[in-house]
């Protein structure tokens, strides 16, 4: 018999936004904002050296994205037409950054129903899109702010597959020995680089941080999930880009530096993702022995609805219904990394000993995680 410790998922976290900004809300303030600019370039427009900006409906932003709503931290400053960006005043060095902040809410949260205290976890990984600063390390603010004392933590950043990325080096760290209680957190600011002003993707992303405890089956919780089997995958694609970085200091409001903001060729990333992570979950599953027909559910990246029916679809021969593959992106909009594990969070306790599903998430490089769990208890 093996020695190897065996990794699982003993608990998961979540701190959601009190604020909330709907489709009707959002489709107003960006109108107002299509009509401003309209009328105070009305000249340039009418002499074709400056582009008419067209309205936004809710029924584009519902037919695109499955999205109705998301959570946000600043929702006022967003809705205003004149500066349509979140707010977040910086904070001074001795006060806790506010991405640490969320990321704390949700790991106090996991630790709590798994019963553990913070001085029993041995390490600490911050997995998300867009990390508040270069250093030091969010991982070790939060390490700090939980009050763990010994061990270690580190920041990574792999876009939206960050948390996917985040299990399995959680689940290496523990069948190595080298820690045997791994937070993997995922605070995603995701309203900052948004641009709030582009017609087709103002309404992707919302705010939210998840927290998930990996942990040697052992000392686990009688009722887990086991990690099965962990694969990733990267590719580079230009169709999803920011860039943003310490090299240039843009102020995000810019009109003129869009590139700064989120920006995406989405029909690509719509035609090239799809088929390579449906593939990548088809050759995963037939290398640990399993089919589509053995999985109960399906935790997919919330990023378009119409991305996950078509992945579902190949993956188990036929249309999955939202018991087999169930959305949060409805009320959460795209919360990058976030986006699978809520939907793990939300909607796993239902499952029976034994029951076997699939974490994915994929996005920008591109980057594709794939996390086979099977339900202990």
């Amino acid at each position: 018999m093996s020695d190897t410790p065996v990794p699982v998922i003993s608990t998961t976290g979540l701190f959601t936004p009190e604020n909330s900004i709907s489709n009707e809300e959002l489709v107003a303030s960006f109108n107002s904002y299509v009509e401003l600019h309209n009328r105070e370039n009305a000249d340039a427009i009418a002499a074709g050296n400056v582009a008419e900006l067209q309205p936004s409906s809710v029924e584009f932003i519902e037919k695109a994205s499955g999205i109705k709503s998301r959570f946000v931290l600043s929702k006022e400053p967003i809705l205003d037409p004149e500066i349509m960006c979140p707010r977040l005043p910086e904070r001074p060095d001795d006060e806790i950054s506010i991405l640490a902040e969320i990321g704390v809410k949700a790991a106090q949260q996991a630790l709590a129903k798994a019963g553990r205290k913070p001085e029993d976890v041995d390490a600490v990984l911050c997995a998300c899109s867009n990390l508040q600063r270069a250093y030091p390390a969010i991982a070790v603010e939060i390490q700090d702010a939980l009050g763990m004392g010994d061990g270690f933590g580190f920041d990574m950043n792999v876009a939206c597959s960050s948390a996917t990325f985040g299990l399995q080096t959680a689940a290496d760290y523990i069948r190595s020995g080298s820690a045997r209680s791994v937070l993997v957190i995922n605070p995603e600011i995701c309203s900052g680089h948004l641009n709030w002003r582009d017609r087709d993707s103002h309404f992707i992303f919302g705010d939210v941080a998840t927290a998930i405890l990996v942990e040697a089956k052992d000392i686990a919780p009688a009722s887990h999930w086991e990690i099965l089997s962990t694969k990733l995958k990267t590719q580079f694609s230009n169709n999803i880009r920011n860039n943003f970085g310490f090299l240039n200091r843009t102020h995000p409001e810019s009109r003129d530096d869009a590139d700064k903001l989120f920006v995406q060729e989405g029909r690509k990333v719509f035609k090239e993702v799809v088929p390579m992570v449906a593939q990548m979950i088809i050759d995963q599953a037939d290398a640990v022995g399993l089919e589509g027909s053995d999985l109960r559910r399906l935790w997919l990246h919330q990023a378009n609805a119409g991305m996950n029916r078509m992945i579902s679809h190949r993956v188990l021969g036929r249309e999955a219904n939202d018991d087999e593959s169930p959305t949060v992106l409805d009320t959460y909009a795209n919360t990058s990394s976030a986006g699978s594990i809520i939907a793990f969070h939300k909607h796993n306790r239902d499952l029976k000993d034994g029951d076997i599903g699939l974490i994915c998430s994929f996005g920008a490089g591109y980057s594709a995680g794939t996390v086979f769990v099977q339900k202990v208890g």
